[in-house]
């Protein structure tokens, strides 16, 4: 079949050409890159202001080398937002900024990357939110979607702006988008878009950025958002286990509940998500082989439930969701494997910035490791952590801002710990002090913001630290 054109995405936007469009934060992953290519390819006149320097953002601004782009760096200019008929924030930003206000006095749109795209987005959407697990159930439903046969488009908070697919989207694609609780805060009246998406998934709701939202209840609120974009006829898939998400209030759709493994509380008949017998099921319907899924850590296994759910939910048949299964992989550090090196197993799980993160894989460790962990601390509770670590961490290496802490809370925990001040001077501490055959986790629990832009740079300064493969190639 022929998919359907979809309409041109430019005119849902036709209105800002020649109006003064002021980009707020470059970003990290190229949300602000994204809106101001896609707002010069409007017509609109562009400003990009960021309170780094050129030197600090000289890659970014490289990709935006001959775009008539006007810049303001080192800081924000007052004139700039007074003058603004529309500014496209970066989720970093807080609502409560002063220069947002000025710009909302005068009479500005405030908007952000996210809210255009799902504006403007003619695909099917599939939306993926919650704190832990979010980019694996994207990435997930996006390959399941994929070898079932789909066009997918997977973009947002996973680290790719989707704006600039707009042109090449067709109403039978299907956008798989993840989206964190800064870029739903952000979703404000009257211009927030509800009822859109085919489908949405909420992974779970642990404590996170309560430095941002100010309390556990209001960041809870801030991922709930992600139901009033559902539609008529779609489904929203919340884990069952939690009462919070699986009863919380769906404007519109239906529910789908995943348990995690084995199941228990499963209602089969609702079309719940969940294994029996080693198998993925889908109500009564099995969808593949538990043992089959070769991406690290048990709570992957949550994951694939969500993802299962969506693409059948979407249409991809039983069948093919149980042949794409063995061929899922895991994101980068992400308990990835990084092979023996120096005679230890070193395992990256640099995506972890919340003690939970941690928790959740060491947990799942058979015998105690070397554990690196550190960074800017956020006031999130260490003491469950803690607790699991007498069993699983037989070393501490904390390192960065929060190393004293990390360290002391470690200690009065039984753990032997040690601080230090960088990345690299934990890698060689962890080496150092590792015993024959130990295996090293790189799981830092805390935030990156003390000394790397985002929490792949510090994983990829903790790599660059490392040892050689053994000579048997790390096997």
């Amino acid at each position: 079949m022929t998919p359907r054109r979809a309409p041109e995405p430019l005119a849902v936007h036709r209105s800002f050409r020649g109006r003064r469009a002021v980009v707020m934060g470059l970003g990290a992953f190229g949300g602000g890159l994204g809106a101001a290519r896609y707002l010069c390819r409007l017509g609109a006149r562009v400003l990009v202001t960021d309170q780094r320097g050129e030197d600090d953002l000289a890659r970014s601004l490289a990709q935006l080398d001959g775009a008539p782009v006007e810049f303001a760096l080192g800081g924000h200019r007052e004139s700039d937002f007074r003058a603004a008929e529309l500014v496209v924030a970066n989720p970093a930003v807080p609502p409560g900024s002063p220069f947002l206000a000025m710009a909302r006095g005068a009479g500005a749109r405030i908007t952000s990357e996210m809210e255009l795209f799902l504006e403007a987005c003619p695909a099917r959407l599939v939306l993926v939110t919650g704190t832990q697990g979010k980019s694996s159930t994207a990435r997930m439903c996006a390959d399941l979607l994929g070898r079932s046969g789909r066009r997918v488009h997977l973009g947002g908070n996973i680290g790719r702006s989707l704006l600039e697919d707009l042109g090449a989207m067709e109403a039978d694609d299907v956008a798989v988008v993840e989206i964190s609780s800064y870029q739903l805060e952000a979703l404000e009246p009257p211009h927030a878009p509800r009822g859109i998406a085919a489908a949405v998934a909420i992974t779970n709701v642990l404590a996170d950025h309560l430095e941002r939202h100010g309390s556990a209840e209001a960041y809870l609120a801030a991922k709930l958002r992600v139901l009033d974009l559902v539609a008529h006829d779609g489904v929203a898939v919340l884990p069952g286990d939690d009462a919070r998400l699986a009863g919380a209030p769906l404007p519109r759709g239906r529910r789908v509940l995943f348990w995690p493994a084995p199941g228990r509380g499963a209602d089969p008949e609702r079309g719940d998500a969940h294994v029996a017998g080693g198998r993925f099921r889908i109500g009564r319907e099995d969808v593949g082989r538990a043992a089959d899924l070769a991406v690290p850590g048990d709570f992957q296994k949550d994951n694939a439930l969500a993802a299962l759910a969506i693409a059948r939910t979407l249409g991809a048949s039983p069948a093919d969701l149980a042949g794409a299964i063995a061929s899922l992989r895991g994101l980068e550090h992400r308990v990835q494997d990084l092979g023996r090196r120096a005679g230890h197993r070193v395992i990256d799980n640099g995506v972890s910035t919340t003690p939970d993160s941690t928790l959740s894989v060491l947990r799942e460790r058979e015998r105690p490791c070397v554990l690196l962990a550190g960074g800017k601390a956020k006031s999130l509770p260490l003491d469950a952590l803690t607790e699991v670590a007498r069993d699983k961490v037989r070393l501490l290496v904390a390192f960065g801002d929060a190393a004293e802490r990390l360290r002391a809370a470690f200690a009065t925990a039984g753990v032997p710990a040690v601080g230090v001040a960088t990345v690299e001077e934990a890698v060689r501490a962890a080496f150092e002090q590792a015993r024959e055959g130990e295996d090293i986790l790189f799981s830092p629990a805390c935030a990156s913001f003390d000394a790397y832009l985002n929490f792949e740079a510090r994983a990829r300064a903790f790599r660059a630290a490392l040892p050689p493969l053994d000579q048997d190639g790390g096997r």
